[in-house]
């Protein structure tokens, strides 16, 4: 993994040349065939707006086209702690699906789950992103004003058509626990008590 790709081109090799990167990506395909590894070229955007997403790396076009696969990750402006991973490019497989994520502060990294996002929404910085688990993070959070069972929100995360896995990870991200009474098991959030 090369993070930032530019810092290892060393001082002879001008990022911006194709002739001059290419022996470098070259290089690095050499070491990958003969490892069996892979290798994670991380990079950084330009400023410029309106370009489209191939254009908007540093560098030369070289880097993206020897790329079999280009991820690009952003933040949204209206919620600068989510952040969007959207598949730019996929050579060798259909692109995958975006996928958002917060990181913050006070709760670290957490998976919010897969959104419709654009590449263009990325770069931007515009668009919302709604998933299944920041509906069910919602959803619980009005839910649990009081301990509910934990059959009451299975059942009410079916009349949504959110997955148990969905649940659970919603559960973690808000930080609920489960509490046993008698032989029911109930869900609560962490500053309530039973």
């Amino acid at each position: 993994m090369l993070d930032p790709l530019q810092a290892y081109l060393g001082c002879d090799v001008d990022m911006y040349r194709a002739n001059e990167v290419r022996p470098v990506i070259k290089r690095l395909c050499s070491i990958a065939d003969r490892t069996g590894c892979a290798v994670i070229l991380i990079g950084h955007m330009n400023k410029t707006q309106g370009l489209k997403a191939s254009y908007r790396g540093l560098g030369s076009i070289d880097f993206r086209a020897a790329a079999r696969s280009v991820l690009l990750v952003g933040r949204l402006k209206n919620n600068p702690s989510i952040r969007i991973v959207a598949h730019d490019k996929s050579s060798l497989a259909p692109e995958g699906k975006s996928i958002a994520f917060s990181l913050d502060a006070e709760n670290g990294f957490q998976w919010k789950g897969y959104c419709d996002a654009t590449v263009d929404e990325v770069l931007s910085g515009t668009g919302s992103v709604r998933t299944k688990t920041m509906l069910m993070e919602d959803e619980l959070k009005k839910l649990l004003t009081d301990p509910v069972s934990v059959e009451e929100v299975f059942r009410r995360a079916a009349e949504l058509g959110i997955s148990e896995r969905t649940v659970n990870i919603a559960k973690k991200n808000i930080g609920a626990r489960s509490v046993k009474l008698g032989s029911q098991w109930y869900w609560q959030l962490p500053d309530s008590r039973m």
